[in-house]
């Protein structure tokens, strides 16, 4: 997972799947797992290595499936091909780093890949048996709500059939932080972002799986917001805001979807 370090200290995979059984296994106290490839392009590399790496990880016969994360850029037929083998016997999530639908957000903050990349790479994914989850960035520079609102319609028109929420916080070192220096950026506040993740979860369809409602910033690292640190508050706010909405996901599904292709909002 992120942060753990383990592959930099030369940690192998079956020794990284041992170690995070007996943390698991006490925490939920269960018995099957998924192998989680989080950190960095994760299908970045030959095949045959891929291959390995992902043998390695199933062959404990207390993982029943494969999730794994990359960009939509660095996936290309012979790797799907790989993925489709072990998707015939397990699950396999292939999670492709989005961020936003539209180019010129993708550009501003430097993605490398523009919409058309990450479309092209699901609809070559669909129909593998292999599930799709798309990650998703609140509060972008530029964004306005109608911007994310967008995001949320395209995704749930693709019949994508994960989303991961994440809020942007700006981490220390980065551009992002002297942006927020000068005053260009400025971050959500804790009610902004819990009403956005409420209006996203309207948009989806009510078939998606919601992975996560918001990501989890290293203390150390973070500048702002510092309210990104409250991670059960800003669950519980998003519970009750739909109960004070009345409302659940996918009541705003399949509206307004138009002029939503990878164009900035008017």
């Amino acid at each position: 997972g992120s942060g753990t370090g383990a592959n930099a200290k030369g940690h192998s995979i079956t020794r990284q799947i041992a170690e995070a059984k007996v943390y698991l296994t006490k925490r939920y106290k269960t018995n099957k797992f998924i192998a989680y490839f989080q950190s960095f392009t994760n299908t970045y590399a030959p095949v045959d290595e891929l291959a390995r790496i992902y043998d390695e990880a199933v062959r404990d016969p207390d993982i029943i499936g494969l999730s794994i994360g990359t960009r939509p850029d660095c996936v290309d037929d012979e790797v799907l091909d790989l993925l489709t083998t072990y998707a015939r016997k397990r699950l396999v999530w292939l999670e492709y780093g989005l961020q936003s639908i539209h180019d010129d957000t993708l550009a501003r903050i430097q993605r490398g890949h523009d919409f058309d990349s990450f479309s092209n790479a699901v609809e070559r994914t669909q129909g593998r048996n292999i599930f799709i989850c798309a990650h998703v960035i609140l509060g972008l520079p530029g964004e306005t709500p109608r911007h994310m609102h967008q995001t949320a319609s395209r995704l749930a028109s693709m019949r994508i059939d994960g989303v991961k929420l994440h809020l942007l916080y700006v981490v220390r070192g980065t551009e992002l932080e002297t942006m927020l220096k000068q005053g260009t950026y400025t971050c959500l506040t804790q009610a902004t972002y819990v009403s956005l993740v409420c209006d996203v979860i309207e948009r989806l369809s009510a078939e998606m799986v919601i992975h996560r409602l918001t990501g989890d910033p290293h203390k150390k690292e973070l500048v702002a917001p510092r309210w990104a640190l409250e991670k059960s508050r800003t669950i519980e706010m998003i519970n009750e805001t739909l109960i004070q909405r009345n409302t659940r996901q996918g009541s705003r599904f399949n509206v307004n979807l138009k002029g939503c292709k990878s164009v900035s909002a008017k």
